[in-house]
């Protein structure tokens, strides 16, 4: 009996060991950052990337000193239109979001990769800073020739589109009383019987 009740007890230690270690891991920020960016092409030629990246905090603590960082735009290749490339905020909250987004305009024309964005921050049981990295971007196409498109021409189908659809309409009546339907045929050979 005593040693079930000894096996018992180390069963019980070991129980609280495991959810108590998982309680203080859990007990920290975990920092999720997505970055996005899309391409706008301007009547003038020119090109603009928006680029927009959020920042999740879906740990059970408060990150504090949130900055956020991303130099993967070399100067040789944009220019800064609107908004800052770098963000600093004094804490992000358990559960909150933080987003953040510039617009930048192409120099070049290629292809281009960008690198991730990086999250410092900082807990106040660790003393150095913690980093994050946000996704990295699909390859953009910068300034990239677009064929022509050959689209129905909406002057053509605003001047003709209802004679067209009428006359469609007049056809699809006249094909159904021309043909002969199929239980109309099978009744007159069983009459000729």
């Amino acid at each position: 009996m005593a040693t079930v009740m000894e096996n018992l007890l180390v069963k019980a230690f070991f129980a609280l060991f495991l959810i108590s270690a998982a309680t203080a891991v859990g007990d920290s920020p975990f920092i999720i950052a997505h970055k996005k960016a899309s391409l706008t092409r301007l009547k003038s030629g020119a090109e603009r990337v928006s680029v927009s990246i959020d920042i999740y905090n879906q740990g059970f603590s408060t990150a504090y000193d949130v900055s956020l960082v991303d130099h993967s735009w070399p100067q040789v290749a944009f220019n800064v239109i609107s908004g800052n490339i770098s963000q600093s905020w004094e804490k992000l909250d358990a559960g909150g979001v933080l987003s953040h987004s510039f617009e930048l305009e192409a120099k070049r024309q290629g292809m281009f990769y960008g690198a991730p964005a990086v999250v410092t921050f900082r807990i106040p049981t660790k003393a150095a800073p913690q980093e994050a990295y946000s996704t990295s971007i699909l390859p953009l196409d910068m300034l990239a020739e677009i064929p022509p498109e050959k689209k129905l021409d909406s002057r053509l189908l605003a001047k003709y589109g209802s004679q067209i659809s009428v006359i469609s309409i007049v056809a699809l009546f006249i094909y159904l009383m021309v043909t002969p339907s199929k239980s109309s045929g099978v009744k007159a050979s069983k009459k000729k019987r």
